[in-house]
């Protein structure tokens, strides 16, 4: 890194077909970008796309942001991590979520309670499992090692590999100020998703006030590129009121409840209410363009490197550019960052 926050791509997940994007992380990588990151959500899954890319590329850090706690047990997730990293040559670093009630319980058929606790359960296993310096052992009660309750000749076990790391990096995606705070307690970094840098203090910094020296804040930034400023607006409120009005149930939004922090409570609420309405093309319209441009960098190219100066000047330390696909926009983007 030479000046200001290191800067990265998110690529995120699939959302239709199948999508490889080694063009887009081979060009990031020869530009000096520092770091590539997946994500996954009910379909295509982060770590497979991730170890695609990792093996076409030499340098550049791999991450995922994030895989879904509930998704897998933090041992299985600890041997996805550990084969990532030794095969990258210690590339890897692990973004972990603890996702929603309606994707924990709807799709994985796990339950959602108390994520906190579970979360920080899940973290030092996996944790352990990478140190490698003796059996893995939970008390529980979420991931209890050995499990109780079954044939009783579970025993204790130490990873037949040794790692080429004896501590991966762990962040977390967070949104709520205890998530937030969780995150500055047990993991090395935290991934939000929607962030206003100029505010990023007044909103979060009770939360991250305990912060470890050398925390890693890499925060998604999307990107839409177009010279007509109100297309580019609506192309980006399009996956904010998916979020908003879509990403939760009614009664529990964790989306929805962030925006209203962020300061746009009502309008998000109203935004939530149209789309489950089913009139999707009013909740979109209805997302504020202020709330956009907060969060987000649109507009002509110009525009937007005008406006990385918020990015470069915050707390944030990783900027993930998503929506960046073209050469001309990488090397602008990454250039303007680093000047």
């Amino acid at each position: 890194m030479v000046n200001g926050p290191a800067v990265g791509l998110n690529l995120g997940y699939w959302t239709r077909g199948p999508e490889d994007h080694t063009e887009t992380v081979l060009t990031a990588e020869r530009l000096g970008y520092d770091a590539v990151f997946t994500a996954e959500a009910y379909g295509s899954d982060a770590f497979t796309t991730l170890a695609w890319y990792g093996a076409r590329t030499t340098r550049i850090q791999l991450g995922t942001a994030v895989v879904q706690i509930p998704a897998r047990s933090p041992t299985a997730t600890a041997m996805h991590a550990l084969t990532l990293d030794a095969l990258s040559g210690g590339r890897f670093v692990l973004g972990l979520g603890a996702s929603g009630p309606q994707v924990a319980e709807g799709w994985y058929g796990t339950p959602f309670p108390k994520p906190l606790a579970r979360t920080r359960e899940y973290v030092d296993i996996v944790r352990q499992v990478i140190a490698r310096r003796e059996p893995v052992t939970s008390a529980g009660p979420h991931y209890p090692l050995p499990y109780r309750g079954g044939t009783g000749l579970g025993k204790p076990l130490k990873s037949i590999v040794t790692p080429v790391r004896d501590r991966i990096p762990i962040l977390l995606g967070a949104e709520g100020p205890k998530n937030v705070a969780l995150s500055a307690e047990v993991a090395d970094g935290w991934l939000p998703l929607f962030v206003d840098p100029t505010r990023l203090e007044e909103v979060f910094g009770a939360s991250l006030a305990g912060r470890p020296k050398g925390f890693d804040i890499a925060a998604t930034v999307s990107v839409v590129v177009r010279d007509d400023l109100t297309a580019a607006m609506t192309v980006a409120k399009a996956p904010l009121a998916f979020y908003i009005g879509g990403m939760g149930a009614r009664e529990k939004n964790f989306h929805l409840d962030l925006i209203g922090r962020l300061g746009f409570g009502e309008a998000a609420a109203a935004v939530q209410e149209l789309f489950l309405a089913g009139r999707r093309a009013e909740a979109i319209a209805a997302v504020p363009d202020d709330l956009v441009d907060a969060i987000a960098l649109v507009g002509p190219l110009d525009r937007i490197v005008e406006r990385l100066d918020r990015w470069r000047d915050s707390p944030v330390t990783t900027v993930l550019f998503s929506g960046v696909r073209d050469e001309p926009t990488l090397r602008r983007l990454v250039e303007a960052m680093r000047r």
